[in-house]
């Protein structure tokens, strides 16, 4: 079994700095709640990391399918609660894929392996949050 480790130092105020595999991550709160909004918020992380880890594997499958294309966006819509602790209380993913002739099927194939057996970031969280999406296709 894999272990992954992570340490965080207070930068200053409320931001926290972290090295993950070579790269230098900052979180902060907001200035509303006293923080310097020197990095993104930690919450808002979990969408990125799921974005991520959607993207790679959406991409590794159309590779494999051997499907062209001019470009992929993938965006993340989370509603929140409105009670402590505030959580994503849903989360809805629209992939949208540009390219000329795009075979709906395979979109829709690999868009569905990634969801439902490979994203572990998916697993992990639709364990506290239903997650939703919609393919879209644009030339």
């Amino acid at each position: 079994m894999s272990k992954t480790k992570l340490t965080a130092n207070l930068k200053e105020n409320m931001a926290f700095e972290m090295q993950l595999n070579g790269h230098t991550l900052i979180t902060d709160a907001s200035p509303e709640i006293g923080g310097n909004d020197l990095g993104p918020r930690p919450k808002a992380l979990l969408l990125a990391g799921l974005i991520g880890c959607t993207g790679i594997d959406i991409m590794s499958i159309l590779k494999k399918m051997r499907v062209e294309l001019d470009d992929v966006i993938i965006t993340a819509e989370a509603d929140q609660t409105e009670e402590h602790p505030k959580i994503y209380k849903s989360i809805h993913l629209v992939f949208t894929f540009k390219g000329k002739d795009l075979p709906m099927d395979k979109l829709k194939k690999a868009v569905s392996l990634s969801q439902e057996k490979y994203c572990g970031v998916t697993a992990m969280l639709e364990k506290a949050s239903p997650i939703t999406y919609e393919i879209r296709t644009e030339k």
